[in-house]
């Protein structure tokens, strides 16, 4: 008998002459009813999922997508080198059950958010688990890299999402990740990763097919981002020159001149955000454009902005490499 017509027996008038029939009915009726809410309940409880920075969010909501509250960590208009925690980050993390990270040392700050907020439970996945990171003697090739001591990665360069194919493999993570902890919703997750691991395999194709006549492109970047991006299609990042983030001293310029008149590159890669006027100067100076690679830390928060900012990128690579 359902609920509702226990509902309809215990509101009739002869019910309340059978005393004791009517005491067992009602019992029996809140029973099932309290039963039937708490199944309800357990089943349409999302669980609390927090990627640390844009492209773990976006990551993890593709495969997530409407069955999981997920929330970012990094402000999606601010990058993981930029970022400073604050007592709420720590209350996100203490109210989490699931936290997803990029790994490789991106997010440095990490493990004291992680011990401030106090919660034992909270799972963690590595969404670069199984990935082997690239050094700088790996993708270096007896190239020059000046970097700003800030932005070194004791643990391999951590950018792999750049790679369509590495970001397959941080898809996957994360959602045998997602399916160890909610395994009630596994195949949700299993759908929308293979639908978005498919988008990924396109991607690939597209930069395989626009980029197989120009490898060997040479560009000389200004934030060390793109050696997964650059070795999975032949194109050669033959040197970062990082530069300071207030003003441009004529060292600086200089230590750019140099690596322009040494590798005999097509243009200096910079990223969206970077200070117009002083990425001008550079280029007058050594008489080559700089164009913009997204290296996807700050954007939107739609899944499908990947794409957006990828197929941008393969753009600007066509551009300068023909």
């Amino acid at each position: 008998m359902s609920p509702s017509q226990f509902l309809r027996i215990l509101t009739q008038p002869s019910a309340w002459k059978r005393r004791p029939l009517f005491a067992v009915l009602l019992i029996s009726a809140i029973a099932i009813i309290v039963g039937s809410l708490t199944t309800v309940a357990q089943n349409t409880r999302s669980t609390k999922v927090v990627a640390t920075f844009l492209p773990m969010y976006l990551f993890t909501k593709a495969v997530s997508g409407s069955s999981q509250e997920v929330e970012i960590l990094v402000p999606p208009n601010v990058t993981a080198h930029e970022y400073q925690a604050s007592p709420s980050d720590a209350r996100k993390l203490a109210q989490a059950e699931i936290l997803v990270k990029n790994g490789l040392g991106m997010e440095t700050f990490l493990s004291g958010l992680v011990a401030n907020a106090g919660n034992p439970q909270l799972k963690q996945i590595d969404a670069s688990q199984g990935i082997e990171p690239l050094t700088e003697e790996d993708h270096d090739h007896g190239h020059s890299h000046d970097h700003d001591h800030s932005h070194a990665h004791a643990e391999g360069n951590p950018h792999v999402w750049l790679d369509p194919i590495l970001a397959q493999k941080q898809v996957e993570n994360i959602r045998e990740g997602l399916i160890a902890v909610d395994p009630k919703n596994a195949q949700t997750y299993r759908a929308n990763a293979e639908a978005y691991i498919k988008q990924l395999q396109q991607l690939d194709q597209e930069f395989k097919s626009r980029l197989g006549s120009v490898q060997g492109c040479k560009f000389i970047a200004l934030h060390d981002a793109y050696p997964y991006l650059a070795k999975r299609y032949n194109i050669q990042q033959m040197a970062v020159v990082e530069l300071p983030e207030d003003s441009i001293s004529p060292r600086d310029i200089q230590r750019v001149i140099s690596a322009v008149k040494e590798y005999n590159v097509q243009a200096l890669l910079s990223e969206p955000g970077a200070n117009d006027s002083r990425l001008q100067q550079i280029s007058n100076d050594v008489g080559l454009p700089v164009k913009t690679l997204d290296p996807i830390e700050t954007g939107s928060l739609d899944p499908q902005y990947y794409f957006t900012a990828m197929r941008k990128n393969l753009n600007t690579l066509e551009g300068i490499c023909q």
